[in-house]
């Protein structure tokens, strides 16, 4: 009788417990939620040429609450990179930390590499509706065009917003495929459950114009080329026979 009387004083304080925790992780969870429903995620390319700039514009209509993080999803195109170099020297500049999924050669033309990911991690500065990121990219030389065109397009898809609570852990709320798992922090240190937003006004690609060589030039340069090597060749040679330098 005693044993059983003990057990239930001992067991009521731990259900309580669990039963407030479940209730915190539901209300955290719920307020993702609400939240990722009402953000949107707006992309501005600014600069012209090879050397441009991503702006990307986060708006959260309830505000960054705390213990909220937030963290961008960019799925690169094979026709531009980042330059790891550069974004180091902008250490103390920017208001944001990244992680990127794989080594950049920024030598290699468009054709000869892949798409890549980057996961942002922007600073807010307190609680805040809007983030602001600008991501400085490169365009990368294209083969050139056999069918007369002077450009070629590369498409910017808008990032994934993500949002995370060390306080949510019920994710029943949410739908399979809108949960993820990526890195908690741009350490890379260990992976955490994000919770993917899908804005009610989804915007289409940014589209990018890089300027590519004439391939239908391609013979006529080489042959020029040829021609004036031989041409220089000859006249070099019979300038050092004249005047005897060997």
């Amino acid at each position: 009788m005693y044993f059983l009387v003990f057990l239930l004083l001992f067991c009521l304080p731990s259900c309580q417990c669990l039963n407030e925790k479940e209730e915190q992780s539901e209300d955290q969870c719920d307020l993702l939620k609400r939240s990722l429903e009402s953000s949107s995620v707006l992309v501005e390319i600014t600069k012209e040429g090879f050397h441009r700039q991503v702006e990307t514009t986060i708006e959260l209509s309830l505000g960054l609450s705390t213990g909220i993080q937030v963290m961008l999803l960019y799925r690169w195109p094979r026709g531009v990179y980042l330059d790891p170099y550069q974004i180091a020297s902008l250490r103390d500049q920017r208001k944001w930390q990244i992680l990127i999924d794989s080594a950049i050669d920024l030598e290699l033309p468009a054709h000869k590499t892949q798409g890549f990911v980057t996961y942002v991690y922007p600073i807010p500065e307190g609680p805040t509706p809007r983030i602001n990121v600008t991501i400085p990219i490169h365009g990368r030389y294209h083969q050139p065009s056999f069918e007369g065109k002077t450009s070629t397009s590369v498409h910017i898809e808008p990032p994934d917003l993500l949002l995370r609570s060390a306080k949510c852990t019920q994710f029943s709320i949410f739908e399979p495929d809108d949960v993820i798992n990526a890195p908690c922090t741009p350490d890379n240190s260990s992976t955490c459950s994000w919770v993917k937003g899908h804005s009610q006004q989804v915007q289409d690609p940014v589209c990018l114009h890089f300027p590519v060589g004439d391939g239908l030039l391609l013979m006529p340069v080489c042959a020029g080329t040829l021609l004036v090597t031989m041409i220089c060749c000859v006249l070099l040679s019979k300038y050092m026979w004249k005047h005897r330098i060997s």
